[in-house]
């Protein structure tokens, strides 16, 4: 069995440095070969660009911009009305992952409008989401690129979320219809919308793109006390062949390195090939 691959989330891990610049660095030199980050917009570009190419870390997904976070916004992709809105982001989304040389973008679907009832705009909501992902598959096929959209849980983390379940997920994935749109598996999030996580792996492998990882429920280190056990998760992965990124999205106890103890492990156990040097 291959080993799994990780790549570091700059937007959770190495924050006790400014910019995503020096994060990109500091995860090169933990021995990551592989970075993920939410928005990555208010960074230089071209400064990410160098780091990139002097570490040989690989950019492996971003985020769409997630519209107007102070008035409530967090992604667009199935906000009725904000349809410009979300392909003016995914235009500067696609400007980035080109210049990193990313292959793929997380396509956010965004809030369920304030004072609107959830069941009540539930069909509309899907619908625009549903056109919106036809419209970035297409363009983004062209790219290369695979996009990805990922549930929410709405009991602690977001209650308004639109997308909050992978049964949900997979049926509005269905419609779409489009090879290059796939499923992310954040395992924090599955465990606490729907459990059931080893059947739900299963089931929802062949069209899962990404995956993320994080303990339940106060997403720290995956070796942190908490509901899962990590060490079964991994196997189960590995088992079934995925060859996806692994995304480590959780909060540090501490700090980033101090809480690194489980990756080391990890690379040691399965005699991961040493990570590029800085150049």
């Amino acid at each position: 069995m291959a080993p799994l691959k990780f790549c570091a989330n700059i937007s959770w891990l190495f924050t006790e440095l400014p910019d995503f610049s020096q994060r990109i660095l500091a995860a090169a030199a933990a021995g990551f070969q592989a970075v993920e980050a939410a928005w990555l917009y208010d960074s230089d570009l071209q400064e990410l660009q160098r780091v990139r190419k002097a570490t040989g870390v690989e950019v492996v997904l971003i985020n769409t911009p997630p519209g107007d976070i102070k008035a409530g916004d967090l992604g667009l992709g199935a906000v009725p009305g904000r349809e410009a809105e979300f392909r003016e982001g995914l235009d500067l989304s696609l400007k980035y992952a080109r210049a990193l040389d990313c292959k793929r973008i997380h396509l956010m679907a965004g809030r369920v409008p304030v004072d609107s009832d959830r069941a009540t705009v539930a069909k509309e909501m899907e619908a625009v989401f549903v056109q919106n992902l036809k419209y970035a598959a297409d363009i983004l096929s062209k790219e290369g690129i695979t996009g990805l959209i990922e549930p929410i849980n709405t009991r602690i983390t977001d209650p308004r979320y639109f997308l909050d379940s992978p049964h949900q997920a997979s049926a509005i994935l269905e419609k779409v219809g489009k090879p290059n749109m796939k499923l992310q598996m954040d395992i924090f999030h599955w465990q606490i919308m729907d459990g059931n996580l080893t059947q739900n792996i299963q089931k929802y492998i062949p069209i899962i793109g990404h995956v993320q990882i994080a303990q339940v429920p106060g997403r720290n280190e995956p070796d942190s006390a908490g509901e899962l056990s990590y060490s079964y998760l991994f196997d189960t992965l590995e088992n079934i062949g995925y060859q996806g990124y692994i995304g480590c999205e959780y909060k540090p106890q501490g700090s980033t390195d101090e809480g690194l103890g489980w990756i080391r492990e990890y690379w040691t156990h399965r005699n991961r090939p040493k990570a590029n040097m800085i150049k």
